[in-house]
């Protein structure tokens, strides 16, 4: 079954067409945001540590959906929420080494995690854009 989740590993196209969202509304942050910071580079590397961020909490999300299919429901309820409190822990981790080193914006950081609700929101037309581009 092609695009579809199983033991296999292969990414479904639903999951394809987010991580492809996230990588666009990071670009649109970067393009936009770039000229409103003073220091840009301080930005770019935060927003840029959230933005992979983002694509790996929309893996993991993925995954340990696919897994939990495989368990019973209460299983499968006891492992969301334990994949769910470790994906927070680290967004916390990772704002919080940003904010103790101050290497990169921790607030544009917290930024490129967001584009993961911005390309959930515009799914569907990323879907549309992607079926007409291949067309």
């Amino acid at each position: 079954m092609e695009g579809t989740a199983g033991k296999r590993g292969v990414i479904n196209d639903t999951l394809r067409e987010l991580l492809i969202g996230i990588l666009a509304a990071g670009a649109m942050f970067q393009a936009a945001g770039v000229w409103f910071v003073k220091n840009r580079v301080s930005y770019s590397a935060g927003l840029w540590i959230g933005t992979g961020l983002a694509l790996f909490l929309a893996w993991h999300m993925w995954k340990s959906i696919d897994e939990a299919l495989d368990l019973g429901e209460t299983g499968a309820q006891k492992r969301m929420r334990g994949q769910a409190a470790f994906r927070y822990l680290v967004i916390v981790m990772v704002l919080a080494v940003l904010m103790y080193t101050e290497g990169a914006s921790p607030l544009a950081a917290f930024l490129g995690v967001m584009s993961l609700k911005v390309a959930a929101y515009l799914q569907p037309v990323t879907h549309k854009v992607i079926l007409k581009l291949r067309r």
